[in-house]
């Protein structure tokens, strides 16, 4: 196809899949040349997935549905591609005068690799590149210590999170009120789940709006698996259908507690950052890859398959298995479970949990992993061991979650306990200290 005469933008969707309030866009339509917006169904990315019916693909080709219906209002469309960014971009290029390329800001050690190629590239053809911050609140070094070095605690991050917040920060983009430069052109066809080697899976996915009511108790109830206490946003958060100004907004005005854990989000992602090691396989703390682990390869399969005998953590892994979401404070408990119960290295989980997990974000998932082992910043002392039973008593007292997931409790065919508690706590002390030389 012949270029067209006019000088078009690329905006570049990412983890970013909404027209509202979304930074890179803004930026994009302001310019005022006719913007052209385009998302790369990454085949670097899709190629590693083992699991051909994955919840998180579904999940994007369907927010890429509900956009493209805005856009068409907008006689506007999407243009979707299936491939590797350098081959897309290299077409893209071929077929349209492009002046200038927009996207947000991605921060896993992939992605930055991923745009430091696309930047050579585009230099390569005189086309400028321009990312902005759009997923977190803060980035990089703009919560740091007076010295200028990266916080490694939450505590002391989170008060200056808090401190060097403004309403500037919180700002909505206007993306509406430039609508009218989007490219003008007849709907693209968006490439089905199974031309690109996937398939069809259940479309209940969670709301993305949150209730107030939650808010209002979600100090006192986010804590209990059997009671819907927590956002279920976290998917919305990964792939940005919605935006983090307007739900920390609303956080900072109903409920301190839930706006904490928007700043984890952030501190998690910082580390990945300032660390990109962690992103990579290596513990923050490297004197923890001296732990020899078990690496039981039946055991992890028992884990996997909720079949340690340990009700609540059988729940948990069940929970995730189907529904492709896990209760945050089963989370740790099945992973403190893996790394110090079994003495399994906590990558195995790390990995799992990346393949099974609707809202998989690097940054966090590694975080609470690392977290949990005790090799991670600001982690869980390595002599703290979750017992099962304390937290089942604690948090699932009336086994109402245990037994919407492990019906089979009082019966005979429960699996029998895969270890001891304080036999296991013993074992996992003593590797610990001799790893650590305590």
């Amino acid at each position: 196809m012949s270029k067209k005469q006019t000088a078009v933008n690329l905006f570049w969707f990412r983890r970013d899949l909404r027209l509202d309030d979304n930074a890179g866009l803004y930026h994009a339509l302001k310019q005022g040349a006719p913007v052209i917006p385009i998302f790369i169904f990454d085949r670097n990315i899709l190629d590693q997935l083992e699991e051909k019916a994955d919840r998180r693909v579904s999940f994007i080709r369907e927010a890429l549905v509900g956009m493209q219906e805005q856009l068409e209002k907008l006689g506007s469309s999407l243009e979707v591609h299936y491939g590797t960014p350098a081959e897309v971009f290299t077409q893209l290029i071929d077929k349209y005068p492009v002046q200038r390329v927009y996207t947000n800001h991605d921060y896993e050690p992939y992605a930055r690799e991923r745009d430091q190629a696309m930047s050579e590239l585009f230099n390569d053809h005189g086309i400028s590149f321009h990312t902005y911050k759009d997923q977190v609140i803060f980035e990089k070094g703009e919560v740091v210590k007076d010295d200028g070095k990266p916080y490694t605690v939450f505590t002391p991050y989170s008060k200056r999170w808090k401190a060097t917040l403004t309403e500037f920060y919180l700002q909505s983009y206007p993306t509406k009120e430039y609508h009218k430069h989007f490219y003008q052109q007849s709907p693209r066809r968006i490439p089905s789940l199974a031309s690109m080697g996937f398939k069809e899976t259940d479309h209940d996915f969670p709301a993305k709006t949150v209730r107030e009511e939650l808010l209002s108790k979600y100090q006192e109830q986010r804590d209990y698996p059997a009671i819907h206490g927590t956002s279920h946003l976290g998917v919305h958060l990964r792939f940005g259908t919605i935006s983090i100004r307007k739900l920390a907004t609303k956080a900072k005005e109903a409920n301190e507690t839930f706006l904490n854990e928007l700043i984890w989000r952030d501190f998690y992602h910082a580390i990945l950052w300032h660390f990109p090691q962690v992103g990579k396989g290596h513990a923050f703390k490297p004197e923890y890859e001296q732990i020899r682990w078990r690496n039981n390869e039946q055991e992890f399969e028992r884990w996997c398959q909720g079949q340690t005998g340990y009700p609540i953590v059988d729940a948990g892994m069940r929970e995730l298995n189907t529904t492709g979401f896990m209760h945050n404070r089963v989370r740790m408990i099945v992973a403190s479970f893996l790394a110090k119960h079994l003495l399994i290295d906590w990558r195995w989980g790390e990995a799992y949990f990346a393949e099974k997990l609707l809202d998989f974000d690097l940054a966090a998932n590694n975080g609470g992993w690392q977290w949990a082992a005790g090799s991670g910043c600001d982690a869980a002392p390595y002599f703290r061991v979750f017992n099962p039973h304390l937290q089942t008593q604690k948090f699932d007292p009336d086994l109402k979650y245990i037994r919407k997931w492990v019906p089979e409790l009082e019966e005979l065919t429960y699996a029998k306990p895969i270890v001891v508690h304080e036999e296991a706590r013993k074992r996992c002390l003593e590797a610990y200290a001799k790893a650590l030389k305590k």
